[in-house]
């Protein structure tokens, strides 16, 4: 009697005899074919007789080469005995259908890496002549891509995950040593969330109870101050340090507060400096008279960094830009609104950093919103300081030109005049008006010698009558001209 094929799936077909007993060969060819995406036909001895291919991305590394070699040779040394396994069927755990993972060698390329099933076939005649097993082959490249993209996102998860433990590691070192008194709240100013040793220090032993909050040691008008503070500071950004004094203590201490969000949470960090350590409080009130006298000045008032990226404004400033805040102009090169050409800030901030001061530089002020302005800039270069800056003072000098008798186009009588429409007008447009000007004082001059005659100043100037009348309708001096006298 025939031997019974072995089932090799987990669920096999209960009338496969009714149903694919009558396919020939070219649909049985199809059914493999479409069953993988490599398809081996296999003698007795392991030899690839026939193959099927399910894409023409597989003719490109060469499989049609395995045809008539020993399917042992056509794949890797590691690989050699898991396909000897599937031949044989000498693997303990190939009861039924097992997948082997089978690497074949490819020409100056990665290896092909297929994952094989092998299925003995039998016969009812008996053995087949050369058909003695397929081998279904699945290409795995895809999925190896996929693991190699995983393993790449794991290290660099596992990257990114000791830089924070060390930039945690390296906060956690300073926060812990930092001889000045450091509270973090957490959004408001009776939620502690964290403390280092010398705050611990200066409020005592009960800031560590549980419940305290930092309000149960200031006294009723600090803690009015502090909480105005970080209203301000939680509506503006920024906040003035103010001063504090302990329910136990006369010691007064300057409360410097900043900002920052962790997991959507707004938090407010805390420094305490005892105010004998800090500035004198005379010199820090002049100070703060002084900013507030800047920032309420007519004047735009402009703090930059060296390469002209902008660190404060006033409010004069932002009104002349067309801003509605200073963050908006925070972080931006001031050219962006200062100068009729690029040429203008760079010639400034050249002769900053040569000289140090510069004083009445000619330019023009542009708004977000198209508005321009004439204005005039004094500028000066502070190079002391924890962070060396540029400082600019800049005035609306439309008022003072429109009173100028010349129209926005003359040119100045003066050459120094003259050679500031520089980066104003392109140069043929200065040559040009030069040139009229040049001609009108001539004519001017011409007609004052010849008291008006204008036959004899056309004459005096070399110049056709009908040639003098047109520039001067041109000019427009025509009027208070004299008749011609023959």
């Amino acid at each position: 009697m025939p031997q019974a094929p072995q089932a090799y799936a987990e669920k096999p077909f209960d009338m496969a005899g009714q149903f694919l007993a009558n396919l020939d060969a070219q649909s049985a060819a199809e059914l493999i074919t479409a069953a993988s995406d490599v398809v081996l036909i296999l003698d007795k001895d392991g030899v690839i007789r026939d193959m099927a291919l399910s894409s023409a991305d597989m003719l490109s590394v060469g499989c049609e080469e395995w045809i008539g070699k020993p399917w042992v040779d056509t794949v890797t040394v590691e690989s050699k005995p898991k396909v000897e396994a599937l031949l044989n069927k000498t693997d303990p755990t190939s009861e039924g259908v097992r997948w082997r993972h089978v690497n074949h060698p490819v020409t100056d390329k990665p290896d092909l890496a297929l994952s094989y099933s092998v299925i003995q076939l039998h016969s009812e005649q008996g053995e087949s002549d050369t058909a003695h097993a397929v081998a279904f082959g699945r290409d795995l490249r895809s999925q190896a891509a996929l693991q190699q993209r995983l393993v790449t996102a794991q290290l660099s998860m596992e990257r990114d995950y000791w830089r924070l433990r060390q930039v945690e590691t390296r906060y956690r070192l300073l926060f812990q040593m930092a001889s000045e008194p450091v509270v973090i709240l957490e959004g408001s100013i009776d939620k502690l969330e964290e403390a280092n040793p010398a705050a611990y220090e200066l409020f005592g032993e009960k800031a560590r109870a549980p419940g305290w909050t930092l309000a149960a040691s200031l006294d009723t008008a600090s803690h009015n101050a502090l909480r105005d503070m970080l209203d301000r500071l939680r509506a503006s950004g920024k906040a003035d340090p103010c001063e504090v004094r302990l329910i136990e203590g006369a010691q007064e201490l300057v409360v410097t507060a900043s900002q920052f969000r962790q997991e959507n949470t707004l938090h407010f960090l805390l420094r305490f400096t005892r105010a004998q350590d800090s500035v004198a409080p005379s010199l820090a009130r002049g100070k703060q008279r002084l900013l507030q006298v800047m920032e309420a000045a007519p004047d735009a008032l402009v703090v930059t960094d060296m390469e002209g990226r902008v660190l404060s404004a006033n409010r004069a400033f932002l009104d002349m830009g067309q801003l509605g805040t200073e963050d908006q102009a925070r972080g931006e090169v001031l050219d962006k609104w200062l100068g009729r050409t690029g040429v203008d800030f760079r010639v400034l901030l050249t002769n900053l950093r040569q000289h140090g001061t510069v004083r009445l530089f000619a330019t023009q002020m542009r708004g977000e919103y198209g508005s321009v302005s004439e204005v005039e800039i004094s500028a000066v270069a502070v190079n002391s300081g924890p962070q060396r800056c540029l400082g600019f003072t800049i005035r609306d000098m439309g008022r003072r030109l429109t009173n100028d008798s010349r129209t926005s186009k003359e040119l100045p009588r003066s050459a120094s005049q003259m050679t500031e429409l520089v980066g104003r007008l392109p140069l043929k447009d200065i040559v040009r008006e030069t040139t009229d000007l040049i001609e009108q004082l001539c004519i001017e001059a011409a007609l004052e010698l010849t008291g008006d005659n204008r036959a004899s100043a056309a004459e005096m100037l070399g110049l056709s009558r009908q040639s003098l009348y047109i520039k001067l309708r041109r000019f427009g001096i025509l009027e208070g001209v004299g008749e011609d006298t023959h």
